[in-house]
């Protein structure tokens, strides 16, 4: 529920409200934030000290505080957004909601801009709002949503809205929810709708890119560009920008940003000094965009017309959205996500196409048992399949993980895709020193089962795969 609904409500209650939003949840009435803060951290191991917890108490202390932040989050999206709404600068002394949001919180202004934008759009579409209310949904799925409510497809009707935010939701809710699954559904229901309009992520008339040298004689570089312009810089960087264990096992100390700045000085120090870039994961670097030959090949609107028009209606609208299962009409690249099937033509124009036979779940068929090590065919199918690192939970690339042998070879286990999962290094040594267990489920993808220190019922759980739909991605469909 919001917790602003009265009419009456004063602003002095209004501001009042955002020091006690933690606290209300709790028992604590009072409106001190610090009093707030330590009462949180006092319920978050349950009246005692985090030290004195054991290892179970301690993750499930973890899991019911973040489901509660989640619901606080929300609150203190209802409460700006009603700030908003009856706020003016005589009220609170700044020109906005947002500059007084960040000038009197730690919040920064570009998060009290998104969360002044999701107050509004909540306020619109009830249905978004009651899952984000409810924590079912993260900030940044919800946002998401509600930005292609607010600025839906040109081709898409009014009454197709609820079917679409239906989808958008299933795609968004639950901790296995993540941004490249709630971003291939708006690709795919753009698909539907599509237009003649290019895609922002693929209009290079917006590209950007500033260099420039600072007082301290250092350069700053900031930019913003197409998707597959990123594609192509992501891809180049991925061999010099990974994790680089020391050679007696320490992991990577460096944060992603200064890898990332390393690994752009050996890439142009390569280029530099012989013209061409290393190798990663047997190949050399290139851009790999993952389509489906029938969209390849075919005009999707006409294709997309014909499934959908009745014979004796010509007036249709395109079939129920919320049913994404079945809707192609998008490409797909490792680091970028999802892009338009005309982008994929224009690629397709100057590529080498590799082809992949998949079954009926979109699952690669075998390429061959004769090898103990995994083939460069095999890596793709298992790319295409697995869209990375399968771990549920784990946004690894392709690039970054390693084939491994369900039954291992040495016990007759053979290098077959019924046989192999793609997984990072750390998900792989994990397969190989505690209790979890992989298998390959009913639709040939990979399914994974927690040891029982983790999840006591030992529920088997896979991995949404970005470019499928949910319900390929639940267990029961394993």
């Amino acid at each position: 529920m919001r917790i602003i609904d009265s009419p009456t409500c004063t602003l002095s209650h209004v501001v009042a409200e955002i020091g006690v939003v933690i606290s209300q949840d709790i028992g604590d009435r009072g409106p001190c934030f610090e009093h707030s803060f330590e009462v949180m951290f006092v319920y978050g191991v349950s009246g005692g000290s985090f030290r004195e917890r054991t290892s179970r108490e301690l993750l499930c202390d973890a899991v019911a505080l973040s489901a509660k932040i989640a619901v606080w989050e929300a609150q203190r999206v209802a409460v700006v957004a009603e700030v908003e709404r009856r706020c003016t600068r005589e009220d609170h002394g700044f020109a906005s909601t947002k500059g007084w949001l960040s000038s009197v919180t730690v919040v920064s202004p570009g998060a009290a801009g998104r969360i002044v934008e999701l107050g509004a759009g909540l306020a619109e579409h009830p249905a978004v709002a009651e899952a984000f209310d409810e924590g079912r949904i993260a900030f940044e799925h919800a946002l998401l949503i509600v930005r292609f409510c607010t600025k839906p497809p040109k081709g898409m009707p009014a009454e197709a809205l609820p079917g679409c935010v239906a989808a958008l939701l299933a795609a968004a809710d639950g901790p296995l929810a993540r941004t490249d699954g709630v971003r291939t559904a708006i690709a795919k229901l753009e698909a539907i709708f599509e237009s003649d309009d290019q895609p922002a992520s693929e209009d290079t008339d917006r590209n950007e890119l500033y260099v420039s040298k600072t007082l301290n004689g250092r350069v700053a570089i900031r930019g913003d560009v197409d998707a597959v312009t990123g594609e192509m810089l992501l891809t180049a960087l991925s061999k010099y920008s990974a994790p680089q264990p020391a050679s007696e096992g320490t992991p990577d100390a460096r944060p992603p940003r200064q890898r990332r700045a390393d690994g752009l000085a050996q890439l142009l120090s390569m280029l530099l000094a012989f013209g061409e870039l290393g190798v990663e994961g047997g190949e050399r670097p290139h851009l790999s965009v993952h389509v489906h030959a029938r969209d390849l090949c075919q005009d999707r609107r006409e294709e997309y017309a014909r499934r959908t028009r009745p014979a004796d209606n010509t007036d249709a609208h395109p079939a129920d959205p919320a049913d994404l299962a079945e809707v192609r009409g998008i490409a797909w690249s490792p680091w970028m996500g999802p892009l338009t099937v005309n982008t994929a033509r224009l690629l397709g124009c100057d590529a080498n196409v590799t082809a992949i036979v998949l079954d009926e779940h979109g699952a690669p068929l075998s390429v061959g048992r004769t090898h103990r090590t995994v083939t460069r065919a095999q890596r793709t199918a298992l790319a295409a399949r697995d869209g990375g690192c399968a771990f549920p939970g784990c946004g690894a690339t392709a690039a970054w993980c390693e084939g491994h042998h369900i039954r291992h070879w040495a016990d007759g286990g053979p290098t077959d895709l019924d046989n192999l999962v793609l997984l990072c290094g750390t998900h792989h040594r994990l397969l190989h020193t505690t209790d979890w267990e992989v298998t390959i489920g009913k639709t040939r993808h990979p399914v994974f089962t927690p040891p029982a220190s983790v999840d006591p019922a030992r529920e088997p759980i896979r991995k949404p795969i970005p470019g499928r739909s949910r319900s390929e991605g639940s267990p029961a469909a394993a």
